[in-house]
């Protein structure tokens, strides 16, 4: 019933909150040198917390340097950080920096942060993620859509993705994630337990001299995403 996936929404959110603000923020603060490992033990407590469960198709390959993921909410950060060991090195945008409890993770676990507004924000996020893989060895996530979107469609990919992938030469592994809107819905304001899918697709290495790679790895994200709903009844 409706008021029972209210009051889940409000336990998941609670849950997440002081997880991430009470215990997460100060454990990776005090204990820099550990943040990988802290951030996967506790997105995991928090997801057992919630009820929610996670499901691998596929392999994570480890000699990825960018991984792309269509994107629904904040569980799907959540579940890919308890999901797998690398120390990803995520790419926000910059207004969430500022947040409360949530922008001091973004900073504290020394994540990437984009300017939309500003044209050197492309500048800026090239070195950053090139300094990501070369000094500091952690890959990067991104969400290539820029935003979340809020029915099974995969909204046009932003072409800086393709740009700094090309630029870099990257492995770029494409995720499809599935399940994620229900266990919390942010729009909607409603919570449920169950499973977050995750599918880990071929590997693709951005060739600038191939001009549909991009467009290619949006597509095959697309039949995904559409097959679960078909086959499975999961939308993303």
């Amino acid at each position: 019933m409706k008021i029972f996936a209210k009051i889940r929404f409000g336990w998941n959110a609670f849950v997440i909150a002081v997880n991430t603000g009470l215990i997460m923020i100060p454990a990776i603060v005090l204990f820099p040198k550990y943040k990988g490992p802290i951030m996967h033990h506790l997105n995991r407590l928090t997801l057992f917390l919630m009820g929610a469960k996670l499901s691998q198709e596929g392999e994570m390959d480890p000699e990825a340097d960018l991984y792309v993921m269509n994107h629904q909410g904040i569980i799907d950060i959540i579940g890919m950080e308890a999901l797998q060991n690398r120390h990803l090195r995520w790419v926000a945008k910059k207004e969430l920096f500022s947040m409360p409890i949530y922008g001091h993770l973004l900073r504290h676990g020394d994540m990437i942060s984009l300017d939309r507004s500003n044209k050197a924000g492309l500048i800026k996020l090239m070195k950053d993620v090139k300094e990501s893989l070369e000094v500091k060895h952690r890959p990067v996530a991104i969400f290539p859509e820029g935003t979340r979107a809020k029915d099974q469609t995969v909204l046009p990919f932003k072409q800086g993705t393709k740009m700094i992938a090309e630029k870099l030469n990257l492995k770029v592994q494409p995720v499809v994630i599935t399940g994620s809107k229900w266990i919390l819905n942010e729009h909607d304001k409603t919570g449920h337990g169950g499973t977050v899918h995750y599918k880990f697709l071929p590997t693709i290495t951005a060739d600038k001299n191939n001009k549909e790679w991009f467009d290619t790895l949006h597509q095959q994200m697309q039949e995904e995403i559409d097959n679960e709903y078909t086959d499975h009844h999961r939308s993303r």
